[in-house]
């Protein structure tokens, strides 16, 4: 059997997502398309809409055969660092190939650019720490960096765009892995980012989505956007919980542990840095809601996604000294699979890797107890009672 790979979060699983497993398959050839996702926390610094299992069946009725989770420690990092941690498992799990949605939708210029990149670190690198120098945002710097040694070639990558970024890094973190997974891209099609839904579009952002959600829509009104199995799962979480995922549910919990904890405590979490934290901790006294928190707290020094994930740590307590002890996943953790999937663990299950963790009672020390506690975190923000689910819940299997 061949596999290929994909990075997803599924937040949640949209007609776009469905449309990027079918055409993994595809232009791939792999009999398998296995999913590496993120698990209650995610790239952007944020809570997840729904937690992980939900997710996981969305997937597995999407057509996706293997769920596997990227661990808390790369799923809430910046770009090179995530896609590295992703990367890293699917060639573990022996991936022959990995599919990326993007802007570009060729991979010659990702290719390209790695190349060119490679031959010129000194020069790009110092692009780099010079833009920063003047105040700016890293990504802002990186950006500007790449402006100054291409110089606009279109053979290149166009990284300004958001998908093309994540692109460039899997592509990155696949070479400098020594893998031999292949890469792959399709045209990334529908909905910006941060589009609002429209009539018109069948494939709409996940943002977009969730804001309709968050806004009141109606089930009737989500049709169009979503699978019907990924709408009955949305039904079926907020009939549970009474709430979705996201930083405005956690915002209570968010600001007890920046009043709780003294700045100098806040500057031992990850990601905090270059004094902010003593303008977290002024912002939490005065800030009744996430949304004024962060019009408190933002600059151009400082991304939204930058000071949600410094929050998702300070949330977690995950500290800077654990960031820095881990390199590479440890693990294989596996959420959910199909028949198929099942068929291409039993196949391959002595020649992955890394271990291959099914019950979380295998993950009380390492990166896996930082997985386990960041799932009581996020259990306890949605109101989940038995914050002993995680050990309770088997890998979910749809025969």
């Amino acid at each position: 059997m061949k596999a290929t790979g994909i990075v997803v979060e599924y937040n949640p699983f949209h007609n776009g997502h469905l449309h990027h497993a079918a055409q993994a398959r595809e232009i791939s050839g792999a009999d398998a398309v296995i999913a590496v996702m993120s698990g209650q926390f995610l790239q952007r610094g944020e809570p997840a809409f729904t937690d992980k299992w939900t997710r996981t069946r969305m997937a597995l009725a999407g057509g996706v055969d293997l769920v596997v989770e990227l661990p808390y420690v790369f799923s809430t990092a910046q770009a090179a660092e995530f896609a590295k941690g992703a990367l890293a498992i699917l060639d573990a799990v022996r991936c022959e190939s990995f599919v990326f949605g993007s802007e570009q939708g060729d991979i010659g210029p990702f290719l390209r650019t790695f190349d060119f990149l490679a031959s010129r670190r000194g020069e790009y690198e110092a692009e780099i720490s010079r833009a920063i120098r003047t105040g700016i945002s890293y990504p802002k710097a990186m950006n500007d960096a790449y402006a100054s040694v291409t110089k606009g070639d279109a053979a290149f990558a166009d990284l300004t765009k958001p998908n093309n970024i994540l692109g460039y890094h899997y592509v990155e973190a696949a070479k400098r892995l020594g893998s031999p997974i292949r890469p792959l891209t399709i045209k990334r099609l529908g909905a910006g980012y941060h589009d609002p839904l429209s009539p018109s579009e069948q494939i709409a952002s996940a943002t977009g989505i969730r804001k309709a959600v968050s806004d009141g829509a109606e089930p009737d009104e989500l049709t169009g956007f979503l699978p019907t199995a990924s709408l009955d799962e949305l039904v079926r979480f907020h009939s549970e919980y009474g709430c979705f995922g996201g930083w405005p549910a956690f915002y209570p919990m968010l600001r007890t542990s920046l009043l709780r904890d003294r700045p100098q405590r806040l500057a031992d979490y990850a990601e905090v840095a270059e004094g902010i934290e003593h303008l977290l901790a002024d912002a939490a006294v005065s800030a009744e809601t996430f949304a004024s928190f962060m019009n408190t707290v933002k600059s151009k020094r400082y991304t939204w996604t930058r000071i949600q994930r410094m929050l998702t740590h300070i949330l977690t307590g995950f500290t800077w000294e654990e960031l820095r002890r881990f390199e590479l996943p440890e693990y294989v953790r596996i959420l959910g699979m199909t028949a198929k999937g099942r068929s291409y663990l039993n196949t391959y299950k002595k020649e992955i890797g890394l271990p291959i963790i099914s019950r979380a009672a295998d993950l009380r020390s390492g990166m896996g107890a930082v997985d386990l506690h960041a799932s009581r975190i996020y259990l306890a923000g949605i109101g989940e009672t038995d914050l002993k689910k995680e050990f309770r819940m088997p890998p979910i299997y749809a025969g």
